[in-house]
């Protein structure tokens, strides 16, 4: 563990041998086979939640965002990595930096996500009850960040049920990875359960942010993590790029584009794939911090969403120009009555 700055006010902490130890008691038992990337992941993500609330204790900081197995974020293993090495902090405010609300000229990357923010926008609303679960099904491939290089992984297929409830809950669902099932359990240290939001973002949740495109965006500053180890206008196209694999309504999907086409340095990508091959046009940015760049792919014709992807664009530490680290592949999606119940009818791989 390094010694550099956890603390969300900026304060450097030094980790003792007494906090390695507490954090070491902690780590699950070694298990007699390899757990599935989505649920090595979700420990990892535990272990880090643990390190920050024992650091930042009286601290302020916004909540973590769930390792869903079925849709892994873009970069979400880089972001884990960043989070021991930089301290994260929340603007206080939700003002949106001015170069977003600039006039400018219309760029490739702009109108089209204004023809997707239309398409998008004429969708179905459906109708989901607070006791059904929001099924996800995709193709995922990451790069484990660990060793401090990017190791990729095979291709594997998750699935996710997330409960739809919207009180706080301490089983948020379940998700299943190569045949392996396992429960998607309340973050640590929630003791009164993960409320519906950004870490568990339900369809009743999603209906409920703003569809102004101004006012979402200032509400998606407010809520985006600032750090060393990422642009803040990457945190906050990653914090949309976070939602789009959900079952939202189609007013919520049309104000996340518009939103999208408002941040700087968000371009077209017109040779964008998924992690399965599938061409599209694309959405792209890169983040100069970290030599990332986040792609959305959307299928040419009817522009719904296929899926993301995210490599790196320079050699660095991690591994060489183009080395993938994340990308997925949305396959299907439903809403259903059980946890584990599949959709009467799903999509083809």
């Amino acid at each position: 563990m390094t010694d550099k700055n956890l603390r969300v006010d900026g304060r450097a902490d030094t980790a003792t041998d007494a906090d390695v130890a507490e954090i070491a008691r902690l780590l699950p038992a070694p298990a007699r086979q390899d757990l599935p990337h989505a649920q090595h992941l979700h420990y990892k993500d535990q272990l880090m939640q643990h390190i920050d609330r024992d650091q930042n204790a009286d601290a302020r900081r916004p909540a973590r965002r769930l390792l869903r197995p079925a849709f892994l974020i873009p970069v979400t293993a880089l972001a884990l990595s960043g989070i021991l090495t930089a301290g994260i902090t929340l603007r206080s405010d939700d003002r949106v930096p001015p170069s977003i609300t600039a006039p400018r000229n219309v760029q490739p990357g702009v109108a089209l996500l204004d023809q997707i923010s239309d398409a998008a926008g004429k969708g179905d609303a459906l109708t989901v009850r607070d006791d059904q679960f929001a099924y996800t099904r995709a193709k995922v491939r990451g790069a484990d960040l660990t060793s401090g290089k990017a190791v990729v992984g095979p291709l594997t297929e998750s699935e996710r049920w997330l409960a739809q409830e919207p009180g706080p809950l301490h089983k948020l669902g379940l998700g299943k990875e190569n045949g392996q099932t396992f429960p998607l359990n309340a973050e640590l240290g929630d003791t009164d359960g993960t409320p519906a939001g950004f870490g568990r973002p339900t369809y009743h949740w999603l209906a409920s942010l703003p569809t102004d495109p101004d006012e979402l965006l200032a509400y998606l500053y407010a809520k985006s993590p600032e750090t060393d180890a990422q642009e803040r206008h990457q945190a906050v196209f990653d914090r949309i790029g976070d939602l789009l694999g959900e079952l939202m309504p189609p007013k919520t999907a049309a104000a996340l584009y518009k939103a999208a086409a408002k941040i700087p340095g968000v371009t077209e990508a017109p040779a964008a794939h998924d992690v399965i091959g599938r061409h599209g046009v694309g959405i792209a940015r890169t983040d100069t911090t970290f030599h990332t760049r986040t792609e959305w792919v959307f299928d040419q014709r009817g522009l719904a969403f296929l899926g993301a992807r995210s490599y790196l664009v320079e050699d660095t530490s991690y591994g060489k120009k183009g080395t993938l680290l994340s990308g997925t592949a949305l396959m299907d999606q439903a809403v259903v009555d059980k946890a584990g119940q599949q959709p009467v009818r799903t999509r083809e791989s």
